[in-house]
This record gives structure tokens, C-alpha cells and sequence, in this order.
């Protein structure tokens, strides 16, 4: 004897719908991404910041501002990423991962994957300043194996004082909160940054704290690139004291 089936539709009868109208389909999908969109993008409208900040950050220096100009007018981006990922590997490697607030300064980030050489987020006093000086120079020299073309003529390149200035009037646009003092004094903060004894250095460090003053290119008689983007790279990954949030954040 046969039984009789339910007058009731299943739930994958009601679905059937959207597998064989595509229009119902299509609208359905929109529908639903823009739900999604709404989600993510309304509390843009309210939030003042969606980065939390810690303790330590700060805008670059002029002179790390220049040098970072140059890193990216040389491509070394291309190469080399700005992000250490939350992964046991990645960590023990190259140390605490990487967090949004060290990059809320950076016009465009330099996160990626992109790693033909290695990361360099946590790459400022790693080395000395005489490892970067050979190592841009002549990288085989201090890495035989390595690929990366040398950039020699930055130790000769006197850099543009005017540029570096500009660049710092541009970034400001764009929010990075340079003060107007910082503005009046950046020509004077670029060569205090390559002095000790410049006059200027004890204000530009009051402006600029863990900025670091020396001599980076070996060359005290002149201003170049190489002391520009060799205290950008010194200067990646110093500014927060990761020991205070290693309790608070398990960062390690």
C-alpha cells in the first residue's frame, strides 16, 4: 500500500528556485552582497579610526621620510615586505607580527607576501650601518647568494633637501599630522639628524623621539641618499616597545 507523501515542501525544494532561474539567482547574490557591503562599510561612516594606536608611533622624521621615498622610487618593495604575520614560524623568525598602527603613517603600506628577499619590518638595528652601506653597494659581498642589484650611486647622490621638505607638505595633505613646527623645521631637522653636534639635534629629537642621530653614510662632508634610506631602514620597527605588550597581547 502506498503512503502518502506530505503536502509540505522541503527545504532544498524551496532552493530549488535559485538553482533554476538564474534571475532569481542573480538577485538573490545581490541581494546578499549588499547586505555583506552594508555590514563592512556603515561603521566606516561613524568610526573616527578603525586603528587601534600604541604607544611609541609616531610620523617619520624628514630624513626617514626621504628615505623612504627612496626605497620606493627603487622598487625594493618588490622584493621585500613590511609584514610579519601571526604564524609561529614567522614570529620566531623575524619577531613580533607586525601591527596596523606601525603603518598608519605610510603612503601606501608596505604589507604583502611578496618576499624574494627577506621581510624588513623588524630590520632597523639589526644590522650596523656599515652592514647596510656594503650591502647597497655591493650585496654579494655581503651575501654571495644574493640576487638583489647593488645601489652604489646612493652613497655619492647628494639628496634633495627641497624634495624632502615638499614631500612632508604632501604627506600632511593626505593626514599625517606634522605640526607646523615640524613643517618650519624640516630642513633644519634633515641635516641635525646626520650631526650630533648640530645645535638643532636635541629639538629634533624633542620633535622626533627614538629618531636616531649619526653620521649613516660614512660621509660627514655631505648629505646623501644612502644616510636617508639607511635611517629609514634603522628606524623600521624600533618605535614601539613590543616588551610592554607581549603580556597584555601575547604578541611573541
Amino acid at each position: 500500500m502506498a503512503t502518502e507523501t506530505s503536502g509540505k515542501k522541503s527545504l532544498w525544494d524551496r532552493h530549488k528556485i535559485f538553482e533554476t532561474n538564474v534571475f532569481v539567482l542573480i538577485i538573490g547574490s545581490l541581494l546578499m552582497v549588499s547586505i555583506g557591503g552594508l555590514v563592512e562599510i556603515a561603521p566606516l561612516f561613524y568610526l573616527k579610526s578603525t586603528i587601534e594606536k600604541v604607544e611609541g608611533m609616531r610620523p617619520y622624521s624628514p630624513l626617514e621620510l626621504a628615505g623612504r621615498s627612496i626605497y620606493l622610487r627603487e622598487g625594493c618593495y618588490n622584493c621585500h615586505s613590511q609584514m610579519i604575520r601571526p604564524l609561529r614560524d614567522e614570529v620566531e623568525r623575524y619577531g613580533p607580527y607586525s601591527l596596523a598602527a606601525e603603518s598608519m603613517y605610510d603612503h601606501p603600506f608596505q604589507w604583502g607576501s611578496k618576499r624574494t628577499g627577506p621581510d624588513l619590518a623588524r630590520v632597523g638595528g639589526k644590522y650596523s650601518d656599515e652592514w647596510q652601506r656594503a650591502h647597497l653597494a655591493d650585496p654579494r659581498s655581503i651575501v654571495p647568494d644574493s640576487i638583489m642589484p647593488g645601489y652604489p650611486f646612493l652613497l655619492r647622490a647628494e639628496l634633495d633637501l627641497d624634495a624632502a621638505v615638499a614631500e612632508m607638505k604632501t604627506h600632511r595633505l593626505v593626514g599625517v599630522p606634522y605640526t607646523e613646527d615640524q613643517l618650519k623645521n624640516a630642513l633644519a631637522d634633515l641635516k641635525a639628524q646626520v650631526n650630533p653636534d648640530d645645535a638643532n639635534a636635541d629639538a629634533m629629537l624633542k620633535r622626533y623621539p627614538k629618531a636616531q642621530v649619526r653620521d649613516f653614510d660614512g660621509n660627514a662632508q655631505k648629505l646623501t641618499e644612502a644616510d636617508a634610506l639607511i635611517a629609514y631602514l634603522q628606524v623600521l620597527g624600533t618605535l614601539v616597545d613590543f616588551k610592554l605588550y607581549d603580556d597584555k597581547a601575547n604578541l611573541r
